[in-house]
């Protein structure tokens, strides 16, 4: 009995472990992200590259500024390839003026196009349940709506107005 007993004990302890190894992990990962994409910037400040902000970048490619929290840790985009990625510096969600909510990955990418953010990975929404966000579009520039196309295939509309100011987000424990 007391074999078995400790023998269970140290499978407990060894999965305990485990688990605090691999978020220790994801906690310095995440700090790497973090210190490498704020040196990255301030290099290109140093060479007068300023990048503007993300709520510009989107109104310049036609979708509302405020789709992202502004909390944001910084952001790469490639205009050439039209590649997005947006660094957080947790899982965090934000809830809109529509009441809608949108969770965020550490890091979200996305390819960004006029009216399009479409491949989205590390964005979800709340319909009944979380599902994952695949497309967020707006179909004209004098559209008041903003479209979010999710991986089960549910497309739902929303006010843009809703995402016109960058709200603070939330942060969660996990994506």
């Amino acid at each position: 009995m007391d074999k078995a007993l400790t023998k269970l004990g140290s499978s407990w302890i060894s999965t305990k472990a485990k688990t605090e190894i691999s978020h220790i992990t994801d906690d310095l990962s995440s700090l790497s992200n973090t210190v490498e994409e704020k040196a990255k910037l301030f290099i290109n400040k140093l060479k007068g590259k300023s990048q503007k902000g993300l709520p510009d970048l989107l109104r310049e490619y036609n979708l509302p500024p405020g789709l992202f929290p502004r909390n944001i840790t910084c952001y790469e985009f490639d205009a050439s390839k039209g590649k997005l990625i947006v660094y957080l510096s947790s899982p965090c969600e934000v809830c809109f003026k529509d009441s809608s909510i949108v969770r965020y990955a550490n890091r979200v990418k996305g390819t960004l196009s006029k009216g399009k953010l479409t491949v989205v990975d590390g964005m979800k929404s709340k319909v009944l349940v979380w599902v994952k966000v695949t497309t967020v579009a707006v179909e004209s520039y004098k559209s008041d709506k903003v479209w979010f196309t999710t991986t089960a295939g549910v497309k739902k509309s929303r006010p843009k107005d809703a995402y016109l100011m960058p709200r603070e987000a939330v942060k969660v424990e996990e994506f």
